[in-house]
């Protein structure tokens, strides 16, 4: 019983994840199948609210796949960093409440910028300087800095996104 709640609190992202997405998907059905009832309906209002709903179902689908797949590619890479042992290792002080302090991180985080500055067509070094950002506490950049590190992973290191601008 012990390996199985082991189990679930290591998978706990991956549950929470599923069970959002089941839901997502029951209310695009449900979206999907309420625009349909007022497509057939022979009043031209109803039509119009039914095709205007309709785009519901299709933008909210499209940013499902799109964020599940950006979650799949940035697990992806970060085995592929945990493999090579190259993932930044999380031992920044805390306070007794569990946050990072923000003066520790910083600092550190400056190492990912110079890395990131010096080598801007390596997915990796954008990968750790997002977990560097993500660490401050800048969401922001955290998210713009791990989409750098995708489409260059996805790329080959072929192509390379924000050049000519710096990682801060």
């Amino acid at each position: 019983m012990g390996s199985f709640f082991a189990t679930l609190k290591k998978n706990r992202t991956k549950i929470w994840v599923g069970a959002v997405t089941l839901l997502l998907v029951f209310y695009l059905v449900v979206s999907f199948q309420r625009s349909v009832l007022l497509l057939v309906d022979p009043n031209p209002v109803a039509k119009a609210i039914g095709a205007a709903y309709l785009v519901l179902p299709v933008i909210g689908a499209w940013a499902m796949i799109h964020e599940l797949m950006f979650g799949a590619r940035t697990e992806q890479m970060a085995r592929i960093l945990e493999a090579e042992g190259g993932l930044p290792v999380d031992n920044l002080p805390r306070t007794p409440a569990g946050r990072i302090i923000r003066e520790a991180a910083d600092k550190e985080f400056e190492v990912y910028r110079e890395e990131a500055d010096a080598a801007p067509a390596d997915w990796r070094s954008w990968f750790r300087l997002s977990c560097a950002y993500d660490a401050a506490g800048d969401r922001k950049r955290a998210r713009s800095s791990m989409r750098d590190a995708v489409k260059l992973f996805r790329a080959g290191s072929a192509a390379v996104p924000g050049a000519g601008r710096t990682a801060a």
